[in-house]
Parts: structure tokens; sequence; C-alpha cells
């Protein structure tokens, strides 16, 4: 079973900059899309960014294109999140999760979920 853990959250104040890390143990990450979640206290999980199997493909909404970086490296069978320019309501445990095939909106569909790493933006 692929297991995912993430690392590199923090404390951080507005305006920084975190790079969040989703290794995978054990398995290759090659078939597999890569989705970073989110979900802040008292909030829905709110999809982030999602990288397709070879990492051509990246889908991010609207709101978060302009800060947020999705890249990853299968051969060290992990997947990266590069934030800038960090707000206080980017505030949130970050997941991973993965999902066989092709990046999907849908995170009932993602098979396998991290722990989560806990992400907080103050001063």
């Amino acid at each position: 079973q692929l297991q995912l853990v993430e690392s590199g959250g923090g404390l951080v104040q507005p305006g920084g900059s975190l790079r969040l890390s989703c290794a995978a143990s054990e398995f290759t990450l090659d078939y597999y899309s890569i989705g970073w979640v989110r979900q802040a206290p008292g909030k829905e999980r709110e999809g982030v960014s999602c990288t397709s199997p070879s990492g051509d493909r990246t889908n991010y909404p609207d709101s978060l294109k302009d800060r947020f970086t999705i890249d990853r490296d299968n051969a060290k069978r992990t997947v990266y999140l590069q934030m800038n320019s960090l707000k206080p309501e980017d505030t949130a445990v970050y997941y991973c999760a993965a999902l066989k095939g092709r990046c999907s909106s849908r995170l009932e569909e993602y098979e396998y979920w991290g722990q989560g790493t806990q992400v907080t933006v103050s001063s």
C-alpha cells in the first residue's frame, strides 16, 4: 500500500514562503497523480494543486496559481509544493493524496492520503 509522508510545514510570517514535501515510501509514484489538499479549522477540505503522473500537467485554483507551484521528482518519489507570498488565510493542515491516473477535482477519488503537515501564517 502506498504511504505518503508530508513535511515542511511550520510557522511563517505573512509574505513568507514555505516548501512542502510529500514523500512516498517504497512504491513508485510514476502512475499516480498527486494532489495537495488543505483544511482550515471549521472549513471543508480544499484542493490546492495537482500534478499528473509525469508532471507534464498541473492544476491550480485561480486564486492560488500565482503563488503556489507544484512539482515532482519521481526518481526521489517526492512531490513538492512551493508556497510564496503566504497569507493568514493560507493557514491550514496540508495533505498530499495520490490517485492512479489523471488528476481529479473530486477529493473522494484520491485513494491514499498522508497524515498532514500544519502551516500557520501569522505575525
